[in-house]
């Protein structure tokens, strides 16, 4: 199993597109730093074809230590949630997925 790293994609941008590499990882922070924002901010971020992180707002409630049995109240919060599109899933899943242009296959 591989991490992706923010030198990851640094490196990545580097050598696909021939930004040099400062400008490479400045440019992956500020996508990420684009991203922070937005959901401190409360909003959603779509990325199209890869998914979409939302935050979700949780209640408080009566949480239990599994170990201990012992209630303990859990604080309201906020959760981050991500979305997958489904051309992710797909390739993820190495499948196809059907055309939704309503043209008809001559094959």
């Amino acid at each position: 199993m591989t991490t992706v790293t923010r030198a990851h994609l640094a490196e990545s941008l580097y050598t696909q597109l021939g930004l040099s590499r400062n400008e490479s990882a400045e440019l992956v922070e500020t996508v990420l730093e684009r991203i922070s924002g937005a959901l401190e901010a409360g909003d959603s971020v779509k990325v199209s074809g890869f998914g979409t992180f939302t935050l979700r707002q949780k209640g408080p409630r009566i949480g239990r230590n599994p170990k201990t049995r012992v209630e303990a109240p859990i604080s309201p919060r906020r959760v981050l949630v991500f979305r997958p599109s489904p051309t992710l899933k797909a390739h993820v899943n190495h499948t196809v997925l059907p055309d939704h242009d309503g043209a008809e296959d001559d094959d």
